[in-house]
């Protein structure tokens, strides 16, 4: 089984009829036993960092999520809540990725909305993914390239498109949004 974290943000709905378009099913919760039990973890994001942090650490799974043994995919706001640090709001991360999160400069070039090229991909995440494939990015705030990126991106400057330690795989892209590429992305995480 597949658990999808429930954090009261939007992008939950479209990520669990991406995995029902690859015959896997999946439930959407915050219960730390469910979670415990399940097979594999996606912790998808779309909102604000600070009152999705708020309400993660409300229900435990702050502390609980680091300490996860099976695969788990962060998704965009996912992604950067399992960092250690977020600008937005000054907000303190999971710290799974020791690595901060930033906003965009100039103003007027936020967010980075659309399709953008990843590459220097260095994860089983990208098995199959063409070297240059384009996925589909919203978002105002970017992880630096650290040790833990597995792809790259550049918007405005080069950022991590993706990140890995041990279990846990990170994306700030929608692998649900990104057609083709994005359904091999998540094919290769549910086969990890």
């Amino acid at each position: 089984m597949i658990a999808i974290i429930k954090y009261n943000g939007g992008n939950v709905s479209s990520v669990q009829n991406a995995l029902l378009q690859l015959n896997t099913d999946s439930v959407v919760t915050d219960d730390p036993e469910l979670i415990l039990k399940s097979d594999k973890v996606i912790f998808p994001g779309v909102g604000e960092a600070s009152s999705t942090m708020k309400h993660l650490t409300e229900k435990g799974l702050d502390t609980l999520i680091p300490t996860l043994r099976q695969p788990v995919l962060g998704i965009c706001l996912g992604m950067q809540l399992m960092c250690a640090e977020n600008e937005e709001g000054t907000t303190k991360g999971m710290g799974i990725f020791d690595t901060q999160v930033k906003r965009f400069p100039p103003e007027d070039l936020v967010p980075h909305m659309g399709w953008n090229t990843v590459s220097d991909f260095t994860s089983p995440l990208f098995s199959g993914v063409d070297a240059t494939s384009d996925v589909y990015f919203v978002h105002s705030y970017y992880c630096g390239l650290s040790a833990f990126t597995a792809a790259t991106c550049h918007y405005i400057l080069p950022f991590s498109a993706a990140l890995q330690k041990d279990n846990f795989y990170a994306v700030q892209f929608h692998p649900e949004k990104s057609g083709l590429v994005g359904r091999r992305i998540l094919e290769n995480f549910l086969n990890l």
